[in-house]
């Protein structure tokens, strides 16, 4: 078990680290998405179950798109100008 957690906490870190070095907003909004994923599945092997239900929520899905959607609002605003 401690190989598993192990395991994850360097997924984490490497995803964490993509997050941080990623230039792009959409590919970083993507990275963010998946470095909650993999704090999800951590959760999950130290067996905390709801929180990590609730970070897939929120870390994976509703975080993501609410930066998409205001990435597509400032698109919008700039294509205005």
């Amino acid at each position: 078990m401690m190989l598993v957690i192990g395991g994850l906490l360097v997924l984490l870190s490497v995803s964490g680290l993509g997050v941080v070095l990623t230039r792009e907003p959409r590919r970083q909004v993507l990275a963010m998405a998946a470095n909650g994923l993999v704090l999800s599945a951590l959760f999950m092997a130290l067996q905390a179950p709801d929180v990590a239900f609730s970070e897939i929520v929120i870390g994976s899905v509703a975080l993501p798109l609410f930066f998409f959607v205001s990435l597509s609002s400032l698109r919008a605003n700039r294509k205005r100008e």
